[in-house]
């Protein structure tokens, strides 16, 4: 734990984290200067080398943060409690979007740092990763009934199709330099949701 970042009063430590997902999402790892996150932050550059020793230090602990941040939503909205999957997927949805507004840069962050490839910090990355999210998604799947499905459909496959679909998504809206519509989103995703609905779940009558 960061004694003297968490000393902060909580407005500040917010502005840090901010600034960093901002700076983070928006340049590769070695591109992404320490002194632009400082002026993101309004503290000056010794005050955030003061709080992280380098800038390994403060990303791996954003990207700690952000994993610790959305396992907290997904909790508070029960996303791991149903059995039916497109219900666990849209109590995820409500949680990022409450997230999003409070750390707007916090999804493309992530996703940016997912697919960093810097020797420096991709393999903590991909550790946190499977420890945070890897085990999460196989054991909600164990609680999905095959039944509900059209035959012979690889649940984990199309599990995955749908999150880098989604993930695809808040990336391409990030990039594209639109700001965050919370409507939008939600309504876009729904979308998606129904579509994925008629094309996997088993019709009615449709033999098992």
């Amino acid at each position: 734990m960061n004694d003297k970042f968490y000393s902060l009063p909580e407005e500040k430590q917010l502005r840090i984290i901010n600034g960093g997902f901002h700076v983070f999402s928006q340049n590769s790892y070695k591109k992404s200067p320490m002194q632009e996150i400082a002026d993101s932050a309004g503290i000056s550059k010794s005050l955030l080398f003061h709080y992280f020793q380098n800038k390994k230090e403060l990303y791996l602990f954003l990207w700690e943060r952000a994993c610790i941040i959305t396992m907290e939503y997904l909790t508070k909205y029960g996303c791991y409690e149903p059995t039916d999957l497109f219900e666990m997927m849209e109590r995820g949805m409500g949680a990022k979007v409450e997230i999003m507004r409070r750390y707007p840069n916090i999804a493309a962050f992530t996703i940016k740092a997912f697919y960093e490839r810097d020797k420096e910090i991709c393999g903590e990355i991909q550790k946190s990763y499977q420890k945070y999210f890897g085990m999460k998604a196989r054991h909600a799947l164990t609680r999905v009934d095959p039944n509900d499905f059209i035959p012979g459909l690889d649940l984990e496959r199309m599990y995955r199709e749908m999150y880098l679909t989604s993930e695809g998504y808040l990336w391409e809206v990030f990039q594209s330099g639109g700001t965050f519509d919370a409507e939008k989103l939600e309504t876009d995703f729904s979308e998606m949701l129904a579509f994925w609905k008629k094309i996997y779940l088993r019709k009615k009558g449709q033999e098992k």
